[in-house]
């Protein structure tokens, strides 16, 4: 028997798939209406997490944060059955994966954190990307399980958090990376530049190859023999913020980026390949 602990909209697909797959699946969420969405497909609706774990194996968790995982836990506590196995899909701090790891543990249970890079969708059609990391007969005892539930199960090796943090560096670059885009969106109101011109820039080219490669680049310590240089780049930069100004838009990120390379110009770097930018975060040589 496995329990699901949070059938929001990736939770509900990950059950919807479990029972496709001819698991029965005993659910939970705060928000009954969402948990009771789902008999039709064949799972059963309990009233509580002390409930749902009831005769649990396996327990599954997609909820919002740190506090919620310790107080719904905390709610199923009396019902776990011995040696029942936690297997956690919430992002979370790197610390609190840590010490549930821990604290689980020791009390006879097993804790395996296992953030996802996964829409509703992906949890429907078991695709995406699901991290692991941590003990490794306990990643190697549950890989072929937590496998059926995605596309690409990464280990990121015995250091528990470690798949904590990956998730939320993979978060940081897509906020990051989203808020990029509102920015070009923002720019290209302002000058009065249709979406459709834009998507055909980016369907014929893709900035998107050029990851790997400025990755070592902006991590190598080397900034010489610039491809772009850091005043070049800032000189661009002033292009698009006067360009905003004078199409009456404000760019969100953009002064942000303006101030940090006016900062490494100030520090002797116009000159340097404008990745310079990353030498602070790059490992030391």
């Amino acid at each position: 028997m496995v329990a699901f602990l949070g059938t929001g909209l990736l939770g509900a697909n990950f059950v919807r798939a479990m029972i496709n797959r001819g698991e029965k699946v005993q659910v939970w969420n705060r928000t009954p209406s969402k948990a009771t969405a789902l008999e039709q497909y064949g799972a059963m609706v309990t009233s509580s997490p002390a409930e749902a774990v009831k005769g649990a194996d396996r327990i599954h968790l997609t909820l919002k944060d740190d506090a919620s995982v310790d107080e719904v836990l905390a709610g199923a506590t009396p019902s776990l059955q011995p040696g029942a196995v936690i297997i956690d899909h919430t992002t979370t701090s790197v610390e609190g994966a840590i010490r549930r790891t821990n604290e689980w543990n020791s009390r006879g249970f097993i804790y395996l954190h296992a953030p996802v890079f996964m829409g509703p969708p992906n949890a429907l059609d078991s695709t995406g990307s699901m991290l692991v990391s941590g003990d490794r007969q306990i990643v190697d005892r549950f890989s072929p399980i937590l496998a059926k539930m995605t596309g690409k199960l990464l280990d990121f090796g015995p250091e528990a958090g470690r798949a904590a943090a990956m998730k939320l560096l993979g978060n940081l670059f897509l906020v990051a990376f989203t808020t990029g885009i509102a920015d070009t969106l923002m720019l290209a109101k302002g000058m009065h530049v249709p979406v459709s011109d834009l998507s055909m820039l980016f369907d014929n080219w893709n900035p998107g190859a050029m990851l790997p490669n400025r990755l070592k680049r902006m991590t190598s310590g080397n900034y010489s023999s610039p491809s772009w240089e850091l005043n070049m780049a800032r000189k661009d930069t002033g292009l698009f913020l006067q360009e905003a100004k004078k199409g009456g838009v404000t760019l969100a990120v953009i002064p942000a980026v303006a101030a940090e390379m006016d900062r490494w110009i100030q520090k002797g770097h116009g000159a340097d390949d404008w990745t310079v930018i990353a030498k602070d975060a790059a490992p030391s040589v």
